[in-house]
């Protein structure tokens, strides 16, 4: 009886293994039938896996600095680990806590005024029936995107300047006195988030804009029907069927908080906001290229990296909460 059992299970057990040689044999083959019927679509992507795999994932392995006193004679491998020396002073630096802020306020104005405006322009765009006056709105609203960021603040500084400034001299011309735009407290945040939703906002519309054509056109002929207005027939139809796109683009841009751009407030730092310009970027810099301490500036992209992958989370557990399917 035991050996009839022994013998049956060992029966099963072979047949499972048969079967799980065969399932991998299946993949595999199908795997080959992929990659020879779309060929040049893997061809095409190769740039795109190979830019991730050289610049993004290869590079993790500097992270390892944050746990080592790094110094360039010894190499990375024979440098001293020092475990968690440099994140214990990173946390207890005086100036933590004013790069924490400046950083999450920056952040949050570009959440709370920038994110929106792509979804605002998109759907006005969408509203156009003049296909040619459409695309040149397009074309105008694009071209910053192409622009560096030395070009954005140069003009900015041809703009706004206190002394050449166009505004100011305007100002002065109806007898008014020069404001101080640019080295102002109390405006450069402001300045900034302006500049991100001038030279961004019309590329972030291109997304909006795929994910309001594929609306289905029916359902706006219902809401016709109806009797729907076309400011309802935004809010019911158009709002929801790119609700998702939204939520997915905030998850990444959640991932996203800590990172505000070093180029942009780089070159807009001057002495009268240079305290609320000090980032975790400009420290970075500051600190590890400048005075050479390369393990401690690991230690603050670290950090930004940490928190956004935190977020990207979090938000993303949440959005599958109420219902929504999430990043993944």
């Amino acid at each position: 009886m035991l050996h009839n059992r022994v013998e049956r299970l060992q029966a099963e057990a072979a047949k499972g293994a048969e079967e799980v040689r065969t399932f991998q044999a299946d993949r595999k083959q199908e795997w080959a039938v992929a990659i020879r019927r779309d060929k040049y679509l893997y061809v095409m992507a190769a740039p795109g896996l190979l830019f991730f795999l050289i610049f993004k994932y290869f590079p993790l392995w500097g992270l390892l600095l944050a746990f080592k006193n790094y110094s360039p004679y010894l190499g990375f491998w024979d440098s001293e680990w020092v475990g968690f020396k440099y994140f214990r002073e990173f946390f207890t630096n005086p100036d933590f806590m004013l790069l924490f802020r400046n950083t999450m306020a920056i952040s949050l104005l570009n959440i709370v005024f920038f994110f929106p405006i792509p979804i605002i322009v998109a759907l006005l765009l969408n509203e156009v029936r003049k296909l040619a006056f459409k695309k040149l709105v397009q074309t105008v609203i694009y071209l910053p995107h192409f622009l560096s960021w030395v070009i954005i603040v140069g003009i900015c500084f041809l703009i706004f300047g206190q002394g050449s400034g166009v505004i100011n001299q305007l100002i002065v011309e109806f007898g008014g006195r020069k404001i101080e735009f640019l080295t102002n407290p109390d405006l450069f945040w402001g300045m900034l988030t302006a500049q991100s939703v001038w030279k961004e906002a019309g590329w972030g519309t291109i997304i909006f804009l795929a994910a309001l054509a594929g609306i289905n056109s029916e359902l706006y002929e219902a809401a016709q029907i109806d009797g729907a207005s076309r400011w309802k027939q935004m809010l019911h139809v158009t709002l929801p069927g790119i609700r998702s796109t939204i939520i997915v683009l905030l998850i990444l841009r959640l991932g996203q908080v800590m990172d505000v751009g070093f180029e942009q407030i780089y070159l807009m730092t001057s002495g009268p906001v240079a305290h609320l310009a000090d980032v975790f970027d400009t420290y970075a810099y500051r600190v590890g290229i400048q005075q050479g301490r390369f393990s401690y500036a690991t230690v603050a992209g670290l950090f930004k990296s940490v928190v956004g992958l935190i977020l990207v989370v979090m938000a993303n557990r949440l959005a599958k909460k109420f219902g929504e399917e999430g990043l993944y």
